[in-house]
């Protein structure tokens, strides 16, 4: 068991609205440590849309949902902040003024205040409806990529037909012994210079392709020893794997933050309009997960919502220190945090 982590605030959820919320504890001298159940930072922008043009962001006429991504984490990296993919708040607990957050990964963060910025919830991999799946998780079944090197010298069988899917049949193809690459239809939702270098791979021989087949089955005993695939025909393969990745999309759930005890109304977390702290003293949403009357689920509504979150996470994170507004236009101190020279 890793070393319980203290920190000032815990951010729930790596997207646009936990980066800045980053930015703002930042310039009041508060370190963060973020969560997130995807395996890569930047939440909706960076998975839905990440080449689709966002109008609505000041002072950026246009940008692509991964171009934001990467300005945030530009403008944040003086802060050195912590990132836990893959894993999620599972508990929280009080202990005295804080709360102890426990992660399905087992990790443990002590911290008196939690920014709940989860977009509309967590995102969790949409599974197919196989009875007993579940037994394969983490013993050859997996909905996404932790360490491309575990899959070197492997037989792959990767089922799905966006990005995801056909990013990592791209990439893979570079370590493992071999790869089936299974889609239910001949056209594919990716970018399409990746359909491109997928179908010359396919051509070499590198990949196998099979379309108009969807998954049936998963075989084995104690982990994965095969698959079985089902034709638009009706009839049925069987393939030996070593490991099957599912890219199925994702849904949206609110997930154990239903335990939690907060305000709830219509999978949105009731919070005030003065620092948008909820009915549990020191937990914060922000962004499309929270309601209020006049939201707008816009992301710079988000932004403002972290800045006035943060304002009163200072005051629990410190409260011997007196905080003092300063914009980061005259104020040194604030201009030496972020590096400037």
């Amino acid at each position: 068991m890793p070393d319980q982590i203290k920190t000032d605030c815990l951010i729930v959820g790596a997207g646009p609205v936990g980066l800045f919320a980053v930015f703002e504890l930042g310039i009041l001298g508060l370190n963060a440590e973020v969560i997130d159940n995807l395996d890569k930072i930047g939440g909706q922008c960076a998975e839905l849309y990440p080449d689709k043009p966002i109008y609505d962001i000041p002072g950026l006429p246009e940008c692509t949902g991964q171009s934001l991504i990467d300005n945030l984490l530009k403008q944040i990296k003086p802060f050195n902040t912590n990132f836990h993919l893959n894993q999620r708040v599972e508990s929280i607990n009080k202990v005295e003024d804080k709360w102890l957050a426990t992660t399905s990964t087992g990790t443990e963060i002590l911290t008196p205040n939690i920014f709940i910025a989860g977009g509309v919830g967590s995102f969790e991999p949409r599974k197919p409806p196989i009875d007993g799946i579940d037994r394969f998780e983490k013993k050859g079944l997996s909905y996404a990529v932790v360490d491309k090197n575990y899959y070197k010298d492997k037989k792959i069988v990767i089922f799905g037909g966006g990005d995801s899917a056909l990013d990592w049949t791209v990439e893979l193809s570079k370590i493992a012994k071999s790869i089936i690459l299974v889609h239910r239809r001949d056209e594919f939702k990716a970018v399409e210079h990746t359909v491109n270098q997928m179908r010359d791979l396919a051509k070499a021989g590198k990949v196998e392709l099979l379309t108009k087949y969807q998954i049936s089955n998963i075989l084995g005993e104690d982990k994965v020893s095969s698959v079985e695939i089902k034709n638009n025909d009706g009839s049925l393969e069987t393939r030996d794997c070593d490991e099957v990745l599912i890219f199925h999309g994702l849904k949206m759930e609110l997930g154990p933050i239903n335990e939690w005890g907060l305000n709830l109304d219509e999978k949105q977390i009731q919070v005030n309009t003065e620092n948008f702290e909820t009915n549990l003293p020191g937990i914060f949403a922000m962004g499309d997960i929270s309601k209020y009357p006049g939201k707008l689920k816009l992301i710079l509504s988000g932004f403002h919502e972290a800045a006035l979150a943060a304002q009163t996470a200072f005051k629990r994170a410190k409260p011997d220190e007196n905080l003092v507004f300063r914009y980061t236009t005259s104020s040194k101190d604030i201009q030496e945090k972020l590096g400037v020279k």
